[in-house]
C-alpha cells in the first residue's frame, strides 16, 4: 500500500494532505530491518506493507491498524456525543487522527461502544469496526458490565438481595436483575449487568429505596480498567484486550 493511502487511511486528512506531510519531511517509517530509529520518507507513493507497520507523523509514534480498538478512563462532566449539549465532549480528549479514520457511514472516525451518562466515570471503549460495536451492544451477548456504585443510604442484606432477584421499572413490566451484586462496605455497591438499559443502574438503586451518589464503570467482560490510567486518558487495546472484553 502506499504511504499516502496508509495515512489516508488512518486518519491524517485527504490523500493529498497526506502527500503534503510526506513531501514536507514530516513522516518517518521504522523498518523491520532498524525497528528502533525511524526512517525518512518523502515519496507518497513509496510502497509498505501496511499490516503492523510503525511510523512517525511529527514526531509521534502511530502504528497501523486497520481497525482501532481503544479503552478511554472517562471523567466526570463529559458526555458521550459528537454534539455535547452541556459538557464537553469525550471526543474533544482524543487526538485528531482518531475522530477523522475514514470510514464508509457518514460519521467518520471511531464511535463509543454504549454510552456513559455526564456524571459517570469509568471504562468507555471507542471502535471503528461497526460489527464490534453491534455485537457489544446486542442484548443477545450478554456482556457483563461492572459498576462501583456509591450509594446515599446504607446498604442492607434486603437491598442486595432485591436487586440480584430482581425490580420492576417503571417502563419495563419484567423485571430486571443484577447478574451479581456485593455490598463492599456500608455504602459501596459493586453491581454487574448484562443488559444496558437507559440510566439502568441509577433506577435499579432507586428501586430499592437508595440513590446513587456517584458511579464508576470499572470493568468490561474480563478487561479491567487500568489503575494508571488517569481520568481523560486512552490506551490502544490490543488482541488480548479486544478478547477479553468479549469474554462474559
Amino acid at each position: 500500500m502506499q504511504l499516502q493511502d496508509i495515512l489516508y487511511s488512518q486518519g491524517f486528512g485527504t490523500r493529498r494532505i497526506c502527500a503534503g506531510l510526506i513531501q514536507q519531511g514530516l513522516v518517518k517509517v521504522y523498518e523491520k530491518s532498524s525497528p528502533l530509529a525511524p526512517v525518512l520518507c518523502v515519496q507518497a507513493a513509496t510502497e509498505f506493507e501496511a499490516d503492523g507497520l510503525h511510523f512517525q507523523v511529527q514526531g509521534v509514534d502511530w502504528q497501523y491498524g486497520e481497525k482501532a480498538y481503544l479503552m478511554l478512563h472517562k471523567p466526570t462532566a463529559t458526555e458521550c456525543s459528537q454534539k455535547p449539549s452541556t459538557y464537553p465532549s469525550i471526543y474533544s480528549l482524543l487526538p485528531a487522527p482518531l475522530r477523522q479514520r475514514p470510514q464508509k457511514a457518514a460519521v467518520q472516525g471511531v464511535q463509543a461502544v454504549g454510552r456513559l451518562d455526564q456524571d459517570t466515570t469509568g471504562l468507555l471503549l471507542l471502535t471503528d469496526d461497526g460489527k464490534f460495536i453491534h455485537r457489544m451492544s446486542s442484548p443477545r451477548h450478554h456482556v457483563p458490565k461492572v459498576y462501583e456504585v456509591r450509594v446515599k443510604h446504607p446498604l442492607d442484606d434486603k437491598q442486595v438481595q432485591r436487586l440480584l432477584s430482581g425490580v420492576v421499572l417503571d417502563d419495563d413490566p419484567q423485571p430486571v436483575r443484577a447478574a451479581a451484586c456485593e455490598a463492599v462496605s456500608e455504602f459501596h455497591l459493586r453491581l454487574t449487568l448484562t443488559e444496558g438499559k437507559y440510566h439502568q443502574v441509577k433506577r435499579m438503586v432507586a428501586a430499592v429505596s437508595n440513590r446513587v451518589e456517584a458511579l464508576h464503570r470499572s470493568q468490561i467482560g474480563q478487561l479491567q480498567l487500568p489503575d494508571d490510567l488517569l481520568p481523560g486518558q486512552w490506551r490502544w487495546l490490543g488482541k488480548d484486550d479486544v478478547a477479553r472484553v468479549q469474554v462474559a
